[in-house]
């Protein structure tokens, strides 16, 4: 059938027989489509070679059971601007895509007993769901957009959040439908609905029957790669600021904020610069909002390169009354494992320590940390192990040990050579052939290291690494390059060390920046 468009909008249409100057079209793009999923479907493969005519219902299973399997993606084109082809997409969804009954059981660990269980998408089952996303709605506060894998939830309900160990009660059951709500007394497995009533749900948990409790890996957050300092244009916005950031963190689980007491000013971290802007944006279109800004600054760390054992810290007062002892040695080396952050090992043999110290030592290593010696940036992927210290049996305390644990970390990273890393991006740019080598010599001005180039139809690809600092206003330096014909994708990697002529000025940038503050 041939698709005709009655409006400008694409809100109604009819399908009328193939017209004769498009049937030959038809015929070839049909016999192109059968060719490839004779590859992914046997039954397929058969009719094709005995060339034998398939219904469009037979076609439209064989598809489906090619999607299902992953061997065959179907591509449909349409514009959401005149919604024209969109009523073709929403079909397509129906009939190709797998339905809940086509994917396995969802998998998760008993919390108590760590066990791998699973549970089948069936309604009859111990309810096990996941809350995804938060959003705000002015009308009944915050929704919780649920899947739902086994079991129901009625309106009413009281359920278990396995990953806080809480209970919820479930006030209301929303069915979305774009921006229109309607409110529903169940949802069984398989549904994708908003909960409304939760208070300590967060993005990412799972909810399950108490007396079947489980947990469902959650949502890999990845650490921020770019901060931005900002500050409302009047003070009397800034309690209106801080209500609109405690509302953009419970719905962004990747928005980091702090406030820096010295500058007065907020400080936003998010996975890259396009994020940043989009929450600037959502304060003065959502929340009339207006907001200073400043530069947008890389979200360095830093980390040890070799191992340093045997270092003792020690923290000793004594200005009258009960005194302060504190007393540790620890062992720390680069972690085998990138990406972990602080491995803490205790070795404490003999009561060398008390148990009941040994937290106090840990929380002293962690927050020691959060300022590395070289530049004040946070230290990561190095493993601790504590290995000795003494105690005093009145003057020692938690507050003691954990300075003395942070003095010896302080004395570890010095030893420990430390060095700057820097976020890396992980880059695609789609670009016509004619500007591939000015886009590949733009690159390489900017440290990238080429992995891979390739062919997309008759535009150019090229997949690259490249340090996040080199890619601010990238959009606008691809644009100029290109004419505006090209486009690119970009998300955080991994974490590389800072060549050691890059790492010099960061010091220097950084000693500025803090003597301007003062």
């Amino acid at each position: 059938k041939y698709i005709q468009y009655k409006d400008d909008q694409g809100l109604e249409y009819e399908r009328i027989p193939v017209p004769d100057n498009l049937k030959e079209k038809l015929q070839n793009y049909r016999h192109a489509l059968l060719e490839r999923l004779a590859d992914a479907d046997d039954e397929v493969m058969q009719r094709f070679l005995d060339e034998k005519t398939m219904t469009p219902s037979e076609l439209k299973a064989a598809i489906r059971r090619a999607v299902v399997q992953g061997k065959f993606l179907p591509v449909l084109v349409g514009t959401s601007l005149r919604n024209k082809g969109v009523q073709m997409v929403l079909d397509a969804v129906s009939d190709f895509l797998p339905s809940p009954l086509d994917v396995p059981p969802i998998t998760g660990i008993v919390p108590k007993t760590g066990e791998h269980t699973e549970r089948p998408t069936s309604p009859d089952a111990p309810l096990a769901a996941l809350a995804f996303k938060i959003a705000s709605d002015p009308y009944v506060g915050k929704l919780f957009y649920t899947r739902i894998y086994s079991g129901r939830i009625i309106s009413g309900d009281t359920i278990y959040n396995s990953t806080r160990g809480v209970k919820e009660r479930v006030s209301k059951i929303v069915l979305m439908h774009a921006n229109k709500q309607e409110i529903i007394a169940k949802a069984e497995a398989g549904e994708i609905v908003a909960l409304v009533g939760l208070k300590e749900t967060k993005s990412g948990d799972t909810i399950c029957a108490e007396n079947a409790p489980l947990a469902i890996e959650s949502m890999r957050i990845p650490e921020p790669v770019v901060s931005m300092a900002i500050e409302p244009k009047t003070k009397a916005d800034q309690d209106k600021l801080g209500m609109v950031m405690r509302k953009f963190l419970d719905e962004d689980p990747s928005l980091r904020v702090q406030y820096n007491h010295e500058t007065a000013q907020t400080i936003i971290s998010g996975m890259g610069e396009l994020h940043l802007e989009i929450i600037i944006d959502r304060m003065k279109r959502e929340h009339a909002l207006e907001t200073k800004i400043g530069r947008p600054e890389v979200a360095y760390k830093e980390t040890i390169t070799q191992k340093a054992t045997g270092i003792e810290g020690k923290f000793i007062s004594q200005s009258g009354g009960r005194g302060q002892y504190g007393h540790c040695v620890i062992d720390v080396q680069p972690a085998e494992e990138k990406g972990k952050g602080i491995n803490f090992i205790n070795k404490i043999k003999g009561g060398a320590i008390p148990r009941e110290f040994i937290s106090a030592v840990e929380k002293g290593v962690r927050e020691g940390a959060l300022n590395g010696i070289l530049a004040g940036y946070p230290v990561i992927d190095f493993d601790v192990t504590l290995v000795d210290g003494s105690y005093h049996d009145v003057d020692s305390s938690e507050l003691a040990f954990q300075l003395a644990a942070k003095y010896a970390l302080k004395e570890a990273l010095a030893r420990g050579k430390s060095v700057f890393l820097e976020p890396v991006m992980d880059l695609e740019c789609v670009v016509p052939e004619d500007y591939m080598g000015s886009v590949i010599g733009d690159l390489n001005t900017r440290r990238a290291k080429i992995v891979s180039l390739g062919n997309r139809g008759k535009l150019k690809t090229t997949r690259c690494e490249v340090p996040l600092a080199e890619m601010f206003n990238y959009a606008n330096a691809l644009r100029s390059l290109t004419q505006g014909r090209a486009s690119f994708s970009m998300e955080p990697a991994f974490y590389a060390q800072v060549p050691h002529h890059i790492a010099e000025k960061i010091i220097g940038a950084r000693a500025e920046a803090a003597a301007h503050k003062k």
